[in-house]
């Protein structure tokens, strides 16, 4: 199965609504056209930072409808799945194949806690529902509970032609190695999902990067990754360094309401995160101001988007 168009930067794009929490269109599809502007290869719907967890299934395919039509095959579309029933997972696979995504990511289901034969049986029951099509795994053991094993990604990438790769958000760079090292004989496709780990990823192997932070700085995040491979190794590594104080300082947030809260202080309207979560208070959204202006970045007039 080819997976070669699986690389680079594929931002989880943050889903924008107004202000009675309705899917905002025209702010959707000014900020695909801004990140596709800042060089990304791939758009990931309904990642994390894409607040998969507050939409139902028709605000979902609207999305992806409104994503397929603006990028108009200009790059890949992927889209994340969380579910925690299998057979939802599976529903909604279908209904992202039906619409026209190019490939699919699969969290572990959080809340539960599954035996490694239980999350090994969903996964596996994921892929063989949608045999033609790349599905890549979703290892983040920060925000399920629980990671995944290295011998079970070793089992499902070896049996499962369309498995093809995996954002590993684990932060644990031994991991990240492990997955790339043991599954390399199939041409496995291993992500990093820590923004601080961009180019750290790609020189132990791995092919790009899932980051939140290609929402409002594109141009930066992509160049970490064009200057690695163009074999500029001290200009990515430069650029990394740029960037991590702005991703760093997004932990003082709750999760995942930084990526938004940029967004809106560098003028981009994408909206506020969705209830329960909230815009970050005032004293954070400040230090988020002073740390993008402490690295050049330039502030948008208004403030923060209602």
């Amino acid at each position: 199965m080819n997976s070669e168009f699986i690389k680079g930067i594929i931002p989880p794009i943050v889903t924008p609504v107004t202000v009675d929490e309705q899917i905002d269109e025209q702010a959707l599809r000014n900020q695909i056209d801004f990140m596709i502007d800042g060089g990304i290869d791939g758009i990931l719907a309904f990642g994390s930072n894409g607040e998969f967890y507050m939409f139902g299934q028709e605000e979902m395919r609207f999305v992806l409808s409104v994503l397929i039509d603006q990028v108009r095959g200009r790059i890949p579309v992927y889209m994340g799945i969380g579910a925690i029933r299998t057979s939802t997972c599976i529903n909604l696979a279908k209904m992202g194949l039906d619409l026209g995504v190019d490939g699919i990511s699969v969290l572990q289901p959080m809340f539960l806690k599954p035996t490694e034969d239980e999350l090994e049986t969903h996964l596996s029951s994921i892929a063989e529902s949608i045999s033609g099509t790349p599905m890549l795994l979703y290892n983040n053991p920060g925000r399920t509970g629980y990671g995944m094993s290295q011998d079970m990604v070793w089992r499902l990438a070896h049996t499962y032609e369309n498995i093809v790769g995996m954002k590993d958000s684990s932060g644990d760079m031994t991991q990240t190695i492990e997955f790339i090292r043991r599954n390399r004989d199939v041409g496995f496709r291993v992500m990093s999902g820590k923004d601080t780990l961009i180019y750290s990823g790609m020189c132990a192997g791995a092919v790009g990067a899932v980051c939140s932070t290609a929402n409002f700085l594109p141009d930066l995040v992509c160049s970490i990754y064009r200057k690695f491979i163009a074999g500029d190794c001290q200009g990515s590594l430069e650029a990394q360094w740029r960037l991590n104080p702005i991703r760093l300082q997004m932990d003082k947030s709750s999760f995942p309401v930084a990526t938004k809260d940029y967004a809106n202080l560098l003028g981009h309207e994408v909206g506020r995160p969705v209830l329960p979560s909230k815009c970050s208070p005032e004293p954070i959204m400040a230090q988020l101001g002073k740390c993008l202006k402490d690295n050049g970045f330039l502030l948008a007039e208004h403030g923060t988007s209602s």
